[in-house]
């Protein structure tokens, strides 16, 4: 299978869909999102297509703030920092079995980077 890069709203999709099928069976990930959060997959998943498209490609409507619902979360239940290594290992994974490219690489810098920020003002560390 010929992977291709992230260029466009239609791979961030992919990318997003593909990653949280994986979250929400994860055993460390999945309680925070199915029992802790109770994501509302429907409404979560066009905010992360938002999200990354406007992170990764620079357009899309992303409106928001990434610490809050983290702060929320971590309030219920902590969030350690080898939960942020779990979630960034998939995010990974799940990067390198659909895409390679500049892009690809560029959405795992700045996914690490985000969690890094995170877990720094959740866990001083």
């Amino acid at each position: 299978m010929t992977k291709r890069d992230i260029s466009d709203r239609q791979a961030v999709e992919l990318l997003v869909n593909t990653f949280y099928e994986q979250v929400q069976k994860h055993d460390v990930l999945g309680p925070f999102f199915n029992e802790v959060a109770h994501v509302n997959w429907s409404a979560h998943l066009p905010k992360m297509y938002d999200f990354w498209e406007f992170i990764l490609l620079g357009t899309g409507s992303y409106k928001g703030n990434v610490s809050s619902p983290h702060v929320a979360l971590h309030a219920k239940k902590n969030l350690q920092p080898s939960d942020f290594d779990a979630w960034i290992f998939l995010f990974n994974q799940t990067v390198d079995a659909h895409f390679e490219g500049p892009k690809a690489e560029e959405i795992k810098q700045r996914a690490s980077s985000i969690a890094g920020v995170l877990n720094y003002k959740l866990n001083g560390v």
